[in-house]
């Protein structure tokens, strides 16, 4: 039996720790998810729950193959069975009515057992289900300046290529999602909801900030730049404007630059009109983006994508009425205007998330991504001081260099 489903609906209602974990699906965690047990329910309880197993685990684009057997020892159990120990199996509430993919650090054999549903027959000694630890790095490391930038520049580069880095600090927390996407600890989406409702209100508080604006994603980076969450995720040109993001905080552990390189023919512009597309999602409520159907033939006569094609001729007239769906679903790179002292001060670009997108730990098929883990953080700080990267360049507003000056002249006994 087999299944194939998007991967964005991949690790939907799953404990944030364990879902980075398995953001990248290497064959040993694919080996790790084939021995736990799974239980199988239909959307909707309208059909007993099953238990089994996976067979086969593939990636094929956007989506996820999974390939699976049910255990014949084991009868049909009814959502009724199931439903009083809901809360120790960790399904939560509406969770039953979306397909969806989730995994959970539960001992599915042990609760069911616990609960009269199952006897040790019927169990047949299986592996026990366990928390999976996080599979070592093989990434570069650097601690100095000069080691980064010998990275950096020595590594290998196709022609035609455009690459892009992004700093964080914490590498083992951190994951390649917008703002918009992040969940809290028990894998509920914070924003994702709400993001038509996030765009209009901060244009209703502060319109005058956004005159300027010819299009939606113009608004979308000015948004970015006020911190509010959204599909933008920030990039740079610059190598050691990222070595400063990887080092300027969590001075205890381990930071990351994330290399992206794509074809620069897969780059895009601020006028592109995928990129308007992608960007004018923002403004369509939830219930119309889930009314999308990617597999209609009539696709662009849905009222939701003739809300959206609305939208997208507010900012350009002559746009017509014939959206390719695999468009909507893309993740690309996008060159923005400098329209503003931070993004010109980083050499900002960013990357665009798509309708349910998911960016591969390692990469898509026109983004590869490779990465350089970062210590000794304080001690590389100083040396970007040195070259000028600092608090006072990288952020270029008068309240940073005053912060910056005054730190950086502060009295010091220890210097007498």
């Amino acid at each position: 039996m087999s299944y194939e489903f998007d991967r964005s609906r991949f690790l939907e209602y799953t404990t944030e720790s364990i879902a980075v974990v398995f953001q990248s699906l290497t064959s040993d965690l694919i080996g790790t998810l084939k021995g736990y047990p799974c239980l199988f329910s239909y959307e909707g309880n309208e059909e007993d729950l099953r238990v089994g197993k996976l067979t086969s685990i593939k990636e094929r684009g956007r989506k996820l193959l999974v390939e699976f057997e049910l255990d014949q020892n084991i009868p049909p159990i009814s959502f009724d069975k199931i439903k009083p120990i809901a809360p120790l199996l960790d399904i939560r509430d509406w969770e039953i009515n979306r397909t969806h993919w989730a995994v959970k650090d539960e001992d599915l054999y042990e609760r069911l057992e616990t609960a009269g549903i199952l006897n040790q027959e019927q169990i047949r000694g299986p592996d026990k289900l366990g928390r999976p630890s996080a599979k070592k790095s093989t990434n570069p490391k650097v601690a100095t300046v000069q080691g980064f930038i010998a990275k950096v520049l020595f590594s290998e580069r196709e022609p035609g290529s455009e690459v892009f880095y992004r700093g964080h600090s914490n590498k083992v927390k951190y994951k390649l999602e917008p703002s918009l996407f992040r969940k809290d600890d028990d894998g509920n989406y914070l924003y994702l909801e709400s993001e038509h409702i996030l765009y209009k209100e901060l244009m209703v508080s502060n319109s005058a900030d956004f005159q300027s604006d010819e299009n939606t994603l113009d608004t979308l980076v000015r948004m970015q730049h006020y911190s509010l969450p959204t599909r933008l995720l920030d990039i740079t040109s610059n190598p050691l404007i990222a070595l400063y993001f990887a080092c300027k905080s969590a001075y205890d552990e381990d930071g990351e630059v994330i290399i992206f390189s794509m074809a620069r023919s897969e780059v895009k512009y601020f006028d592109s009109d995928v990129a308007s597309c992608i960007a004018n999602l923002a403004r369509l409520p939830k219930v119309e983006k889930d009314n999308i159907n990617f597999d209609e033939g009539d696709f662009n006569g849905q009222l939701s994508i003739k809300r959206l094609v609305h939208f997208i001729r507010e900012e350009k007239s002559y746009f017509e009425m014939n959206i390719i769906p695999d468009d909507l679903r893309k993740i690309i790179c996008v060159k923005g205007k400098k329209n503003n002292a931070r993004i010109s001060s980083q050499s900002g670009a960013f990357i665009l998330y798509g309708l349910d997108a998911v960016m591969n730990e390692e990469g898509t098929p026109e983004i590869t991504v490779t990465r350089i883990t970062v210590t000794n953080k304080l001690s590389i700080l100083k040396e970007l001081d040195i070259l000028n990267i600092n608090e006072s360049t990288v952020f270029p507003y008068i309240e940073n260099s005053a912060k910056y000056v005054a730190e950086k002249y502060k009295f010091n006994k220890s210097l007498l």
